[in-house]
């Protein structure tokens, strides 16, 4: 995959949805502040709609700026279902034109992800969208994928496919959203993203899941209005006082050659700087 499309991906902390058959809001959604863009083929397009939505994308895609192509990706319909082979052969089209990636919903296999990586190149980037028990059983082959960037978390589809009735907080998925990030750093991965908020308005409840998906590892979150994304892109940014220590951490380590010190009266080994080196990285994320 190209360096530009990997990163802006790779970095994004918010991912907002738009409809493919809303061409007029492509460039909305671009503007809104979200790191990156998912242009939906699947669940935001009824079947009816699907095959005119491919020519509308088709035909708005290349009249976006390259900077915003680079942060978008296209959501195309599961393997096995009918217009899977259709998006596909949509996706390869627009990869040369800098789409920067593919998002595969209901990814159970590792076979499936390497159909999708053969048609659309190796240019294009991969996230797998794990929304099953079938999915969370095969985390680390589909976190093991060639040209899989990030791992991608469908908690309201997981719900259904488990028959959970979780309340808001979503205490029964704690092991679930565990398993994405330990499977994430398993295979060396970018921070999973972590699922949506379905109740728009209130934004409560959307400051309480992003805190709980900062403190669960989680890099980023699906968002599905824009009002959602200022909100997500702050709360996963470093705080000032965490950018303050990490960049005294750093210097610390330089002064001392590396080897463990201690710093406001606090051991600092190697784990630990590591850890601050994340944090000033990300400073300078996308949003």
């Amino acid at each position: 995959m190209s360096a530009p499309a990997a990163s802006a991906i790779a970095l994004a902390r918010s991912f907002l949805f738009v409809p493919a058959n809303r061409p007029d809001r492509y460039a909305k959604a671009l503007a809104s502040g979200a790191g990156a863009v998912i242009i939906d083929l699947e669940d935001a397009v009824s079947p009816q709609d699907k095959g005119p939505a491919r020519g509308q994308l088709a035909t708005a895609f290349a009249s976006l700026a390259a900077a915003g192509r680079a942060r978008m990706l296209l959501r195309i319909n599961a393997s096995g279902s009918p217009w899977h082979d259709d998006d596909l052969a949509l996706a390869r089209q627009l990869v040369p034109q800098g789409l920067a990636a593919v998002m595969l919903p209901k990814a159970e296999s590792a076979g499936a992800l390497q159909q999708v990586a053969g048609a659309v190149g190796a240019a294009c980037a991969l996230l797998p969208l794990v929304e099953s028990a079938a999915g969370l059983a095969a985390l680390d082959a589909l976190a093991g994928t060639a040209q899989v960037l990030r791992l991608v978390f469908g908690n309201l589809d997981f719900q259904a496919d488990l028959g959970l009735a979780c309340d808001a907080d979503e205490a029964e998925l704690v092991p679930v959203r565990l398993a994405l990030v330990l499977a994430t750093r398993r295979a060396g991965l970018a921070a999973p993203v972590d699922g949506v908020t379905p109740a728009t308005g209130d934004l409560a409840q959307l400051r309480a899941d992003v805190a709980r998906s900062r403190r669960g590892g989680f890099g980023a979150k699906l968002c599905i209005h824009p009002n959602q994304v200022a909100v997500v892109n702050a709360a996963l940014a470093p705080t000032s006082a965490e950018l303050d220590w990490a960049r005294r951490v750093l210097a610390a380590y330089e002064q001392t050659g590396g080897g463990v010190f201690s710093l406001d009266g606090r051991m600092v080994d190697l784990p630990v700087v590591r850890l601050a080196q994340r944090i000033v990285d990300g400073a300078s994320d996308s949003p």
